[in-house]
């Protein structure tokens, strides 16, 4: 039998992936107000580790960034639709300790939009030679699953919520137990944690797991966190907040459990955006954290400090990201060390 071990996101990284922005994606009409924000994630992780961007033209993107170190970055000319790399990203596993980069389908969050371009970039990715003579590509047709769905420990626990994961047009042919018995199989986990509430308006994804509750070791688990009654997430966050209180670790003791303050409410075209503090990206050495232009920003850098006591906080203006309905670790896809060279 396969022993599969499925790295937590603090595991060493080798490199994050960006799928930059361009003219002939969502970002076009605001393509002047996102661009510092790619460009502040990408300058952030490359002083940490490699940046991959995958883009349209790379003398283009190359303009944008400006004056960079050469072995802290790579570039890779692919078509894309959108630029959620988290979601259409490779997520990589160790099976018998050799390297295996999964490619899921990715479409567009249960055809909510156009895929099919973004669904084929993993693939291209090896056909570049991006990755490790070593890493295996795992075509795993038809299976559709998004990297910001699912959460893990390092540690035999995967953790994601039943909202999206059994939303329509994912994996509607499969029902709870085969879709708890795949998932195990994928990732060698030794345990679900399936989360029933917590919601974010304007959130396109049904609910993913990184907006909500996140690991920061086996033991900790950063959440978005509600106080005020007035606001409408109230009720739905409280009841994941009582719902992370239960939960248990392996050895049946509480999680160290760390509330994030719930963002002030953001509103376009009379609709609140799903800005959110747990969707912060660890990195080597970092851990980068959306702002969102208020005092409470200050607050999520703290109690992130606090949890990452060995690592820089870096605060990343998404105010731009929400427009489009993510955030930056949306935005963002880890591969661990010796994946890409």
């Amino acid at each position: 039998m396969d022993e599969i071990f499925f790295p937590a996101e603090w595991h060493p990284q080798s490199a994050v992936q960006l799928t930059w922005l361009h003219e002939a994606t969502d970002w076009a009409p605001t393509m002047d107000e996102a661009l510092p924000c790619f460009v502040n994630i990408a300058r952030a992780v490359m002083r940490h580790e490699k940046a991959l961007i995958v883009c349209a033209d790379e003398q283009t993107v190359r303009a944008q960034l400006g004056t960079i170190d050469e072995s802290r970055v790579i570039f890779r000319e692919i078509r894309s639709n959108d630029t959620w790399a988290r979601d259409h990203g490779g997520i990589t596993v160790f099976c018998n300790g050799k390297p295996v980069v999964y490619d899921f389908v990715f479409n567009g969050w249960g055809m909510k939009f156009p895929a099919c371009h973004d669904n084929l970039i993993t693939r291209q990715l090896f056909d570049s030679h991006t990755f490790a003579s070593d890493v295996e590509r795992c075509d795993l047709t038809p299976f559709v699953l998004e990297g910001g769905s699912i959460e893990t420990d390092g540690c035999g626990t995967l953790m994601t919520t039943e909202r999206c994961i059994f939303a329509p047009n994912r994996n509607s042919h499969l029902d709870e137990v085969l879709m708890n018995n795949a998932l195990m199989c994928f990732f060698g986990t030794k345990r679900i944690i399936w989360l029933e509430n917590g919601c974010l308006e304007g959130d396109d994804t049904d609910g993913h797991v990184d907006m909500l509750a996140r690991f920061c070791d086996e033991r900790t688990i950063a959440y978005v966190s509600c106080d005020d009654t007035d606001d409408t997430h109230f009720h739905s966050l409280q009841a994941l907040e009582n719902e992370l209180k239960s939960l248990k670790t392996f050895d049946r003791k509480p999680y160290r459990l760390v509330p994030l303050p719930m963002a002030d409410a953001i509103i376009e075209n009379c609709e609140r955006l799903p800005a959110s503090y747990a969707n912060f990206l660890i990195i080597n050495g970092a851990v980068l954290v959306p702002t969102y232009g208020s005092s409470k920003d200050a607050t999520a850098q703290k109690t992130l400090a606090e949890v990452f006591p060995d690592r820089e906080i870096i605060g990343i203006d998404c105010r731009a990201l929400i427009r489009q309905h993510g955030s930056l670790h949306c935005l963002t896809m880890q591969y661990p060390e010796g994946i890409i060279t």
